[in-house]
């Protein structure tokens, strides 16, 4: 099925093309110079020391929570059975690596307006078990930074961003993803750029850096310098480094197609956001005070990944129509991320508590849905979403 304003479309032309074109001639499909490029290029874009590409967003969450049960940093290293905070509202693949690593995930409310944490109910979830905050970034929306470091640094609580539905974000002029220790990225097909399938952490710190150089590939230490933070000094045989394991790692390398294909899609991405930005205006002027539904409020500065729209109360439980009136217009549309991701059956395999109620969360889960932005004027799709 087709639609006249889809959720997604690309944004690659001749350049992404002459990529493939140019690591097929290479020969060299499998990570390579390719990726260590990107990986170099996209640090510097967003004022991070170093990036570790993998081969999804979910991967990149996989990477980093592995990445502090194996750093021998004591300010970092988590245990099994340590508590973390989760927000209520964010996709599977934020909490999972989560829990398969043995954490007990504290679920907190959201904020009905901004998507992101309600900081009162997170203030009031913090206890002094709480060893660790996991931040969602949701729908492009940056969270309050100054209010989570305020809230965690004082405490020694370890901070980790999901920024995979909002690269290109800041808040108070940085870079959302940079706020945490690590912070994850997406480039799925659907998000702000593509390289179909691809991810990537970035981090300041060199120990953490270096454990997820080995993680990423099977715990080796093939793909790690000399000098290094996991084994201190490898030998120069690469004979006897080939097969050398030290973590227990996996296999999330990303395609050197990928690797090119990310290369292209940053040097856009100023431009990419940009658009998205004016449409993100064009709908905070005509929608801000619909009679029928509330848009996302936003903190800091969005890179707007989709429209937000939430029936406000006097039309609570009309959505089934709401998706009907979108579909004759043409739009296609999905729930807010997976809603209220605790009322899942995967729940009873996962170890987990529930801070107070997650009222907004549910009013998200049962009156809420979005609609995609895109690097391009939107202006008659917006007045079509105007006129509902």
């Amino acid at each position: 099925m087709s639609f006249k304003y889809p959720l997604a479309t690309s944004s690659w032309d001749d350049a992404e093309y002459a990529a493939l074109d140019r690591v097929i001639e290479s020969d060299m499909f499998s990570m390579g110079p390719e990726v260590r490029a990107y990986e170099t290029e996209f640090a510097d874009l967003f004022g991070s020391k170093f990036a570790v590409m993998v081969n999804s967003g979910s991967s990149a969450n996989l990477l980093m929570t592995a990445a502090l049960f194996f750093t021998r940093n004591p300010a970092l290293k988590l245990n099994r059975g340590e508590e973390v905070i989760v927000p209520a509202v964010s996709w599977s693949t934020t909490y999972y690596p989560l829990s398969q690593y043995g954490l007990r995930l504290k679920f907190v409310d959201i904020d009905r307006e901004t998507l992101n944490y309600d900081l009162a109910a997170l203030e009031a979830a913090i206890t002094d078990r709480t060893r660790a905050l996991m931040v969602v970034n949701l729908l492009g929306n940056p969270n309050d930074f100054a209010r989570l470091k305020a809230l965690t640094e004082p405490r020694g609580i370890v901070m980790i961003e999901d920024n995979c539905e909002s690269m290109g974000a800041t808040f108070e002029n940085r870079q959302a993803g940079t706020f945490g220790v690590m912070g994850s990225y997406s480039s799925f097909f659907s998000h702000h750029i593509s390289t179909m399938e691809g991810g990537m952490v970035v981090t300041d710190d060199e120990e953490l850096y270096h454990v997820m150089l080995s993680l990423r590939a099977h715990g080796w230490t093939r793909n790690l310098p000399k000098f290094n933070h996991v084994t201190g000094e490898k030998s120069d045989d690469p004979f006897e480094e080939s097969f050398r394991f030290v973590l227990p790692g996996y296999n999330l390398r990303p395609l050197e197609m990928s690797g090119a294909l990310g290369r292209e899609q940053i040097r856009k991405l100023p431009a990419l956001i940009e658009g998205r930005r004016a449409n993100g205006a064009m709908v905070q002027d005509m929608l801000n005070d619909h009679p029928r539904f509330m848009i996302q409020r936003e903190i800091g500065e969005s890179s707007w990944f989709g429209f937000s729209l939430v029936l406000r109360e006097d039309h609570a439980g009309q959505r089934a129509q709401m998706v009907r009136d979108l579909g004759e217009k043409g739009f296609e549309c999905r729930p807010i991320v997976a809603g209220n991701f605790a009322k899942n059956e995967v729940m009873q395999h996962i170890d987990h508590e529930i801070h107070g109620t997650l009222s907004n969360a549910d009013y998200i889960d049962a009156n809420g849905l979005f609609v995609g932005n895109h690097h391009y004027p939107l202006p008659e799709a917006i007045r079509e979403l105007a006129s509902l």
